[in-house]
């Protein structure tokens, strides 16, 4: 069956969180292309779509047999807490990473909690801390800004103001990974915002926004490693982009491997396309409108869990500050 074997690449579980008072930020619309400024929806008709939609992801998810680690936000002040895979991500070895973040509205999504119930539930090892770089106008949004390789160690990384090269050397120093860092943009020459917009990595295959890579020799690159290992490369146009067709995650269940997208996502999606995904992973699409009105979708709101889980009771992890960071 596909998507038997163990792969590093798809985590078994997930942090999620379900928004209380959801809106689209307008802090993050001068960069986020796929950002809809405004709706004439109601504020609280909209929050209670937001939070229907989270709810009904996690019941899909956890029949497919994906663990879900659901949180509550009923902060009014986090309108893109939804996105958890912004400002912490998981690793093999017992490592976690959180991350600086470029809007102030955005730095409030960061939980402890969030944190204390990983080292409950998994092998924590240390937490490093990267937030600090913020006083230097340093940032490095998580898995939105890093489409991470996990099984190659390769980050690939579109050149953004929430992702910078300083910040991205020193967790691929920490974390052992290879930089790829490029400049995407579309059409009208807007910079990519998000990496995971425009790329999604799975253990077998690769999809991506390759024609939106905007220096010819980097783009081709990019697929010569992505397809090193014989990965299956699905080309998307920026139409599809546009549409969040490279917004999706590859996840273990219980039956194989699946790869959750949006069902916007999965109609953009031509039938060839479609075909050769299917012969890595199991299409699973999830109905997200509202939340992608803030220029997310699937992908943004899934933070993968790299970590071993515990059997026994956890001790304290360590948690401390990047080495050598830039802050006052």
């Amino acid at each position: 069956m596909m998507g038997e074997r163990f792969s590093a690449q798809a985590p078994r579980a997930v942090v999620m969180v379900r928004p209380h008072a959801f809106r689209s930020n307008p802090d993050t619309l001068h960069d986020n292309a796929y950002q809809s400024g405004s709706t004439a929806q109601p504020a609280a008709h909209i929050a209670l779509r937001a939070h229907a939609e989270v709810s009904a992801m996690v019941q899909r998810l956890r029949e497919a047999g994906v663990t879900v680690h659901l949180f509550e936000d009923t902060d009014d002040q986090t309108p893109d807490a939804v996105f958890p895979n912004n400002w912490f991500s998981t690793h093999a070895g017992g490592h976690v990473a959180i991350y600086p973040m470029a809007m102030p509205s955005r730095r409030r999504e960061r939980r402890n909690d969030v944190i204390e119930q990983l080292k409950q539930h998994y092998r924590v090892q240390d937490v490093i801390d990267y937030s600090g770089l913020e006083h230097d106008h340093i940032y490095l949004e998580g898995t939105g800004a890093m489409v991470l390789d996990h099984i190659d160690r390769v980050a690939y990384v579109a050149r953004s103001q929430r992702a910078d090269p300083l910040a991205l050397e020193r967790f691929c120093t920490h974390f052992n990974f290879e930089p790829m860092l490029f400049d995407a943009a579309d059409a009208k020459g807007r910079a990519v915002y998000h990496t995971n917009v425009l790329m999604c990595i799975g253990t077998d295959f690769a999809m991506a926004g390759f024609d939106m890579v905007s220096d010819p020799v980097r783009r081709r690159q990019l697929q010569e490693r992505l397809a090193e290992n014989g990965r299956t490369l699905v080309h998307l146009s920026e139409a599809q982009i546009a549409e969040f067709a490279g917004n999706a995650l590859e996840l273990q269940a219980s039956q194989g491997r699946v790869l959750a997208l949006s069902t916007r996502a999965w109609r953009a999606l031509q039938a060839d396309q479609k075909s050769a995904l299917e012969r890595h992973v199991r299409l699973l699409p999830l109905d997200v409108p509202t939340i992608e009105l803030a220029g997310g979708s699937v992908r943004c709101m899934l933070a993968g869990i790299h970590l071993q889980a515990r059997t026994t009771p956890a001790p304290t992890a360590r948690t401390h500050a990047a080495p050598e960071m830039l802050c006052n």
